[in-house]
């Protein structure tokens, strides 16, 4: 037949009946070829889509990883059944086992029972959907104690919401304890110092209170000095004239009137008392002068004054205060004077006794000895006491701005530090030493002429 089609047909022609099917198979091929390329494009982007993906993915595991790597708290995720599926590094480190050694093992592998089951109390958590907050549990370690861990536990639930797991987060006791106490030392300490503050702002405002009191006193303090300057020539005139008339006029009822009058008495006591007056208004007027430089902020003049007359007075108005006095001793030359800023050596004499006063204040036959000489050209004040002393722990901070060893609210801890710093300031030191007896001894050194130590 093959043969039959070929006689009949000339070089170059197609037989009629082959040249349709012929043309339907080209146009098969072509859709084929077509269709496998459309197919090798899609093949293409979908590979690019999926290694997209997978680098995605791995940079994905790789953040997940690092994250669980850096949390030093602990981590362990487990099945519904409390089949472990992973934990990081923090529990690789407590535990000495891998996460390959740990994965498909059991949560009861890895807690103590103590007092009750934790495994039974997260899977009850979990089961009604709950979160369970800081149980503590006790995690198993290899060749070691027990670690202690405050436990959190949490659900987990897959894409369509159904729960798969638990989730349990933990951290160390110890290191909780460390951060509550910390900061429960914080809150005291801002406590106290807010307390600091307001005491600091009351004793601005008495400050301001008392400028202005000193200021006020100044004018009826002026009025009885020339009052009593008056009388004290008053008195001297009038004792002259009597003892004039008494030498040259004699009158018997003079006499007996001036027996009934005591006027010889009055005659005597009259210059004492006016002496005294003046004394007692020099005083006051003294006190008024160093309650001024007490609270005033302006800088004060060097001057020359009464190291030994300074020391007493600061030292009376601090005891005089107290309801239970210490006995007081002093050792003080009859005349030193020295050239300095007499308010700022007033004020640490102040703060330096009535610190030892507090510290005293629980002990019976308490003393305070204070103690002044001129050394080497500089003032040397010791103010001793015969209380507890100074601890080692305290010895380093006892100057420190706000550091107190006083119940809070009873001390402000700025007291030695004011009186430090001013002392420096004055070219001088204050420092501080145990006694071999017992009690302690603040040493204040200050040149005896400021203007030469400028």
């Amino acid at each position: 037949m093959l043969r039959d089609i070929a006689q009949n047909t000339t070089p170059g022609s197609v037989p009629a009946s082959m040249a349709e099917p012929q043309a339907n198979t080209e146009d098969a091929w072509i859709n084929v070829i077509q269709k496998m390329d459309q197919v090798y494009a899609d093949l293409v982007q979908s590979q690019t889509q999926i290694e997209t993906k997978n680098a995605m993915l791995e940079e994905a595991q790789a953040f997940i990883d690092s994250v669980l790597s850096a949390m030093t708290d602990v981590l362990i995720v487990s099945d519904a059944q409390g089949c472990i599926q992973r934990v990081n590094k923090a529990l690789e480190t407590m535990t000495g086992q891998s996460n390959h050694r740990l994965a498909g093992r059991m949560l009861s592998d890895l807690f103590e029972r103590t007092s009750f089951d934790p495994i039974e109390k997260f899977r009850k958590t979990v089961s009604l959907k709950q979160h369970l907050a800081d149980c503590e549990v006790v995690l198993k370690c290899d060749g070691g104690p027990g670690a202690p861990l405050a436990m959190n536990c949490t659900p987990r639930y897959d894409h369509k919401g159904r729960l798969v797991g638990i989730v349990l987060v933990g951290r160390p006791v110890g290191e909780l304890r460390r951060a509550y106490r910390e900061l429960d030392e914080a809150h005291k300490r801002l406590t106290q110092t807010q307390q600091q503050l307001v005491i600091s702002e009351k004793m601005a405002a008495l400050g301001r209170l008392v400028a202005g009191v000193a200021h006020e006193l100044n004018n009826p303090i002026s009025f009885v000095f020339g009052n009593m300057h008056a009388l004290k020539r008053y008195g001297a005139a009038i004792t002259r004239y009597l003892e004039a008339c008494e030498r040259y006029v004699h009158v018997p009822e003079l006499e007996e009137l001036r027996t009934k009058l005591r006027i010889d008495h009055v005659l005597r006591d009259i210059a004492p008392l006016v002496e005294g007056t003046l004394e007692g208004a020099e005083r006051v007027s003294d006190i008024v002068q160093d309650l001024r430089r007490f609270s005033s902020n302006q800088e004060e003049p060097v001057e020359p004054f009464d190291v030994g007359r300074l020391v007493r007075t600061a030292a009376d108005w601090v005891v005089k205060a107290e309801r239970i006095k210490p006995t007081i001793e002093f050792d003080i030359p009859a005349q030193l004077e020295i050239v300095g800023r007499r308010g700022i050596i007033h004020q640490i004499i102040v703060n330096l006794v009535q610190n030892a006063i507090d510290v005293l204040a629980p002990k019976s036959g308490g003393k305070i000895c204070i103690s002044v000489k001129e050394c080497d050209q500089m003032l040397v004040i010791d103010v001793a006491d015969n209380g507890t002393g100074i601890s080692d722990e305290h010895s380093d901070k006892i100057f420190e701005p706000f550091f107190t060893t006083k119940p809070i609210g009873q001390g402000t801890g700025l007291g030695l530090y004011v009186s430090y710093a001013m002392a420096l300031k004055q070219g001088g030191n204050l420092t501080v030493t145990n006694n071999a007896d017992g009690g302690a001894t603040f040493t204040l050194t200050v040149p005896v002429n400021e203007r030469t130590h400028k």
